[in-house]
């Protein structure tokens, strides 16, 4: 089946990023079974097409972000909203996902912004034995939605974290918060949270909450 397509531009400050998503939620499309393979239901394989609502408002934080001198990595990253953000303001950004053509459409759509391409790794947060190394500041967005890999996600983290380094996560409150902090604190993560006041495109209010856990530095 070949895919259908849309395309959307999104504003954030003054940087305007158009992307090229899947037309609907209703495509699939999985001939060599690379999804299959990676525990991706037909069910679930579309659901990395769209920009969620926590995409947006933790772009909207990276805004202004301190990024300088900061290796960054976004993980879950979908179509990677915060990414292509990142990498128009000349952030060490590197994405990874596990669904097997985010890498097309993350290449795809840093050509659509004229923008040096983003480099990417497709893998689960499960593959302890992977080449990305260390990260001053790790990114993601409503990842936190599958109780069984909480604690494979903060174990990721904890690997792929400098020993001064930022974690932050956007949350849209789907009951599995308290979990992951606890994980993240018993690897040595501190933890604060805060409501963000920001909106959508269409002008909505972020429902959602924003933890940043860090270790090896102050508040």
């Amino acid at each position: 089946m070949s895919l259908k397509y849309r395309y959307q531009n999104f504003q954030i400050g003054d940087h305007e990023i158009s992307l090229r998503l899947l037309r609907d939620m209703n495509q699939f499309s999985d001939p060599d079974y690379a999804a299959k393979d990676a525990g991706i239901s037909q069910a679930a394989w579309p659901l990395f097409g769209m920009i969620w609502a926590s995409s947006e408002a933790l772009a909207e934080i990276m805004l202004d972000y301190h990024i300088t001198g900061k290796r960054v990595l976004e993980v879950g990253c979908g179509m990677a909203l915060v990414s292509h953000l990142l990498n128009l303001r000349g952030a060490d950004i590197t994405a990874m996902d596990i669904h097997p053509v985010v890498g097309d459409f993350l290449a795809s759509n840093a050509s659509l912004n004229n923008c040096d391409p983003i480099p990417f790794l497709n893998a689960s947060w499960g593959d302890m034995h992977t080449d990305l190394g260390k990260f001053d500041l790790i990114l993601g967005s409503d990842i936190l939605y599958e109780p069984k890999h909480i604690k494979t996600l903060a174990s990721f983290i904890d690997n792929h974290a400098s020993k001064h380094s930022e974690v932050i996560i956007m949350d849209p409150d789907r009951g599995q918060g308290a979990p992951f902090h606890e994980a993240m604190m018993l690897r040595g993560f501190d933890c604060e949270g805060f409501r963000s006041e920001v909106t959508d495109h269409l002008g909505l209010e972020y429902s959602g909450r924003c933890y940043r856990y860090y270790r090896g530095q102050s508040t």
